[in-house]
């Protein structure tokens, strides 16, 4: 059940991880052990920055010992804490029952081994003891399974326990290339998620959107009937993520909600603005005025070109008189200040004004005109 790891991977851990050394120190005579992603990660050569650890015991007095601002969930039995900087999660190993398929898991103390076999597939259930002996801990085939680039589940019920893990499978199968054993193809096509609450489900998506292959991830979840995306959806949150990786539209909406609405819809207002085709700025300025960031995103996404200078140049354009100098100039309160300002604006965005002098006359000019 346990490997020994290489003294080049071990040195690799030390070198990607170095509070790991101060989380052995102040562990020391208790069994902890690094876990899950950050296992999977160094095993693949991956980069990964957090770090989450299990220990046979208590978690919160665990962090407690390590001299770590501690936040603490006592449902789960877990802590996170900030070891110098390093965010660190620390859960207690525990065994979980579910109590009805989607609902979350009534949880009791447990091993590491009993631990890991509550896991979702086969790579994410791995340990590395940090008691010095550098054991690797994998008693469901992970470390095999990476290396065959295979996504498993660790038990046949795995999926009706937690449906959001099909959407999960979606997000690594599009991270790392890999595809479905067999076996756990078949159970993850009699998956359920209407038995998941709506925001598990969104949130588990918006992991999904997060992913910088995220739109490989929305098209297998969409073959394999996890969602429904709206006609064209997938092929718009292509041209979506092309669009978000350069300003000035990569400032404009968050990333992984723009991805969501191009592939899962409903359609909005980004339609009409698509659809359009306005003759001069000042038009285009009124069409786009007042519309969310993700519509704009949205539209420009399905070709309307013209929002790069809507966004860039023309949204910006501002008077340099207002209210007070119509007022100056004898116009009562009322309608008539909206109306003289309004059209300076349009006249300046058209380029039929410029300057304060000449804004201001065409303002005098429309507020009188009744």
């Amino acid at each position: 059940m346990a490997a020994d790891l290489s003294g080049d991977l071990w040195g690799q851990l030390e070198r990607t991880h170095p509070e790991l050394a101060l989380v052995r120190k102040r562990s020391a005579g208790e069994r902890v052990y690094l876990v899950g992603g950050a296992v999977r990660d160094l095993l693949l050569g991956r980069s990964r920055a957090d770090v989450d650890l299990v220990v046979e015991g208590d978690a919160a007095s665990l962090a407690a010992r390590l001299g770590a601002e501690v936040a603490e969930h006592q449902r789960f039995g877990t802590a996170r804490c900030n070891l110098d900087g390093h965010e660190i999660d620390i859960a207690a190993a525990r065994a979980e029952t579910y109590p009805r398929p989607g609902a979350l898991p009534e949880v009791g103390p447990s091993t590491i081994v009993e631990d890991l076999a509550r896991r979702d597939f086969t790579i994410n259930a791995m340990a590395i003891s940090l008691d010095g002996e550098a054991g690797l801990i994998d008693p469901h085939g992970g470390r095999e399974d990476l290396a065959a680039g295979i996504l498993r589940v660790i038990h046949p019920r795995s999926f009706a326990d937690d449906p959001t893990r099909a959407l999960r499978a979606a997000r690594y199968a599009a991270r790392f290339g890999f595809v479905l054993e067999p076996g756990t193809a078949e159970l993850l096509a009699e998956v359920d998620l209407g038995s998941v609450s709506a925001d598990r489900r969104r949130r588990e998506l918006l992991r999904l959107a997060a992913e910088t292959e995220a739109v490989r991830g929305l098209a297998l979840a969409a073959q394999w009937g996890l969602i429904e995306p709206r006609a064209g959806g997938i092929q718009l949150a292509a041209a979506v993520t092309e669009l978000i990786s350069s300003p000035p539209w990569s400032e404009v909406a968050e990333g992984p909600e723009v991805l969501l609405a191009a592939a899962l819809g409903p359609p909005g207002g980004e339609l009409e603005l698509a659809q359009a085709d306005p003759p001069a700025p000042s038009q285009a300025v009124e069409l786009a005025r007042g519309r969310t960031p993700l519509e704009l995103m949205l539209a420009r996404a399905l070709g309307a070109t013209w929002l790069d200078c809507y966004l860039s140049e023309w949204s910006r354009v501002g008077l340099e008189i207002d209210g007070a100098d119509l007022i100056a100039a004898g116009v009562p309160q009322g309608p008539s200040l909206g109306r003289g300002l309004r059209e300076a604006l349009r006249r300046k965005l058209d380029g039929e004004v410029a300057g304060r002098e000449q804004e201001l006359a065409a303002a005098l000019a429309a507020a009188d005109n009744e």
